[in-house]
């Protein structure tokens, strides 16, 4: 059912090529199997979600529950064959017009993907605030890594995204503190028997859907291994009292966008404004220095969980 195009919408053909091209490396009769079904004709048309739409009474739990069943019925990517290529250094007007996309093709998502969508139809929740969360974990000899969209709404604490596990996705903001969340997805990989080795946690993502703002997404890197059990809450309560000051401030002009770049011009250098972006040196490590280079483009397979 993956490869049939989704209520008729086309796809680019490069995406749809390198999908034939995966068939036939993996089944035996994959060349004869993509002829049969590019050739048939009576194939089920196979139902497109809806994008939850709200009406302004509806509390924004609702909504989020609305997300989230649409996003989960866009189905996880179980292919191997990448169909959004997402480059973390975009800016966020750019990855916007990515999730308008994945909505239009309706294809099966990964957690990353399913992090820029949960952006994308979170826009106009503006008390919501959303944020990256980054896991790296350990199991049989390798690591894996998975990304979902933290949210905090009324001093609450959740998340949206997806993964082949249940319990690794979808989290009502019913946590009190960011910590009691974190904890919650590290008793659901010890569940799966992986070893929570590293969370990555990133500043507050701008509801303006035409920012040229890039998102922070590891503004925290907290090394388990690095940090005792009481000293990894105070730096996961730490991170969370970061966002609350950096949202707090609010009193500078707003993010730049593609209209106002042209005409607004930079901020004197020399003084220090409450919006402007924290430098390399700025950010937090919480036990682990974030590497020198960080213009190296991200490697996204590395968030194709595999538990």
């Amino acid at each position: 059912p993956f490869f049939v195009n989704r209520g008729g919408l086309p796809v680019d053909e490069p995406t749809w090529e390198r999908m034939w091209r995966h068939v036939g490396r993996i089944h035996p009769e994959g060349d004869k199997v993509a002829g049969r079904i590019r050739g048939a004709a009576d194939l089920p048309k196979i139902p497109i979600p809806s994008v939850p739409a709200f009406q302004p009474s509806t509390p924004i739990p609702e909504r989020l529950e609305a997300v989230q069943r649409y996003i989960r019925e866009l189905q996880y990517n179980h292919t191997g064959t990448q169909f959004f290529e997402i480059k973390k250094s975009r800016p966020l007007t750019g990855l916007m017009d990515l999730a308008k996309e994945m909505t239009k093709e309706a294809l099966p998502i990964k957690c990353l993907e399913a992090v820029i969508l949960g952006i994308y139809l979170t826009n106009n929740m503006t008390t919501l605030d959303r944020f990256p969360i980054s896991f790296k974990t350990h199991f049989s000899g390798n690591y894996f890594r998975h990304i979902v969209l933290g949210v905090n709404f009324g001093g609450r604490y959740g998340a949206l995204g997806i993964s082949r596990r249940e319990e690794l996705m979808y989290k009502a903001p019913v946590f009190r503190t960011l910590s009691e969340l974190i904890f919650d997805f590290e008793e659901a990989y010890r569940r799966c028997w992986h070893t929570l080795k590293k969370v990555k946690l990133g500043h507050c993502v701008s509801h303006d859907p035409h920012s040229v703002e890039q998102i922070e997404w590891k503004h925290s890197i907290l090394d388990l291994d690095k940090l005792s059990r009481e000293d990894f809450r105070k730096e996961l309560e730490r991170h969370a009292r970061d966002m609350r000051l950096k949202i707090g401030k609010g009193t500078g002009p707003p993010s730049p966008t593609k209209d106002r770049k042209k005409d607004v011009s930079s901020p004197q250098r020399g003084q220090a404004s409450p919006h402007r972006r924290n430098s390399r040196g700025d950010r937090r490590p919480s036990g682990e220095k974030k590497p020198a280079d960080s213009k190296a483009m991200p490697d996204l397979n590395g968030y194709q969980i595999r538990v």
